[in-house]
């Protein structure tokens, strides 16, 4: 699988390593498998989100992560737009890393294009288990590439 990472966040320290560390890691996982293709994905603040959000949503509050679904004829795996501002600001909230939170939204939009959903608790508590999983399974490896917020 081939990712394009687009970072569009100033202040996000080039974020590919950890990007590719985090997918290579959750594709090794046979139950989160995405579709053969290019998977984009892109690091915005909350205003670009708010944007994609209204453009493709019809809502322009600013959200953590938005995913497009696979487009095989096209050769691509989808793409997951991810908020940094909507990470930083969740992690102070939660008191917990910024690198946890950004991956917990990469894995979320992830789990999205592997054909899971959020829209019920049923499925709801099948994504959280899934995201849990993912998570536990970066923990493991020897050493992740955190992502990290530096002033330009």
């Amino acid at each position: 699988m081939i990712i394009a990472v687009s970072n569009r966040y100033p202040d996000l320290q080039d974020p590919v390593i950890a990007t590719q560390c985090l997918a290579d890691c959750t594709q090794s996982l046979a139950e989160f498998t995405l579709p053969s293709g290019e998977l984009s994905i892109v690091f915005v603040d909350d205003s670009a989100i708010s944007s994609i959000h209204h453009q493709f949503m019809k809502d322009s509050s600013p959200t953590d992560v938005i995913t497009f679904k696979a487009t095989p004829e096209m050769d691509s795996a989808g793409e997951i737009i991810v908020s940094v501002d909507h990470a930083r600001a969740r992690a102070k909230d939660l008191n917990l890393p910024f690198a946890r939170e950004l991956a917990l939204y990469l894995a979320h939009g992830w789990l999205h294009l592997a054909g899971f959903d959020d829209h019920n608790d049923e499925d709801r508590k099948k994504m959280r288990s899934a995201e849990k999983t993912i998570l536990d399974a970066l923990d493991q490896l020897p050493q992740f590439p955190d992502f990290q917020i530096v002033k330009k």
